[in-house]
């Protein structure tokens, strides 16, 4: 059974950092394309970073990149997303996705991902 599991999201000040996981069952991340999106409300899902099934390759949104880190471990079958100087813009909830042709060129979009995670909240605040 497939099964996508996050955590780590929780309140932060602005500038502080949080790191997310998202741990895999069912599937292995080191053959999929995996992805973080995140979704504040009223507004539609967006991609964050996403980091490829082949060498590896991550990718940023322009809002993510110089500030979030994306990398995973095979052996634990998780990929983690450590956020760094974090602004208020970035409460949302973060979902992690995968898909076994996600994350070829980029983050790219929801449907390129078969596998969905429930969320787990960031709110940044002061």
């Amino acid at each position: 059974q497939v099964q996508i599991v996050e955590s780590g999201g929780g309140l932060v000040q602005p500038g502080g950092s949080l790191r997310l996981s998202c741990a895999a069952s069912g599937f292995m991340v080191d053959t999929h394309g995996v992805g973080w999106f995140r979704q504040a409300p009223g507004k539609e899902r967006e991609g964050v970073s996403c980091i490829s099934s082949d060498r590896g390759r991550t990718y940023y949104s322009d809002s993510a990149q110089g500030r979030f880190t994306l990398s995973k471990d095979n052996t634990r079958n998780t990929v983690y997303l450590q956020m760094d100087s974090l602004k208020v813009e970035d409460t949302a909830n973060y979902y992690c996705a995968a898909g076994v042709w996600a994350c070829i060129v980029g983050v790219g979009v929801p449907d390129n991902y078969n596998y969905w995670g429930q969320g787990t909240q960031v709110t940044v605040s002061s």
